[in-house]
This record gives structure tokens, C-alpha cells and sequence, in this order.
């Protein structure tokens, strides 16, 4: 996963959205908020880390 391999890449949300739909990433950004959030809930605070303006990123 692209997480694990380059944890200091902060990833758009266009970005991500084409990595896990196969899809253009346009108009993806309520799609991946969902799914960023609904995975911070299941693994807890401090391994998502979003940078505002850019994008998410792992730094479990």
C-alpha cells in the first residue's frame, strides 16, 4: 500500500480516490472525508494525519 511505503507522501484526496476506485478523481472529496474518517474511528487517532490544503497521510 502506498501508505506503508512512503509515510511522509501526503496524498490529495484525488489522489487516493484513483488509487482505491480506479476512477478520476474528480468530485471524489465527500467519498474519501467518509472513508479517512470512518478509518480513523476503527484504528484511532495518530496514524491519519491530515494537512490542510494537500491531503492525508500516515504517520502510524
Amino acid at each position: 500500500m502506498v501508505f506503508e511505503t512512503h509515510s511522509s507522501w501526503v496524498l490529495s484526496q484525488s489522489a487516493i480516490y484513483e488509487a482505491v476506485w480506479k476512477e478520476p478523481g474528480d468530485k471524489c472529496q465527500s467519498a474519501v472525508v467518509n472513508v479517512v474518517s470512518a478509518l480513523r474511528r476503527k484504528i484511532g487517532d495518530g496514524y491519519i494525519e491530515t494537512v490542510v490544503g494537500s491531503g492525508d497521510r500516515f504517520v502510524g
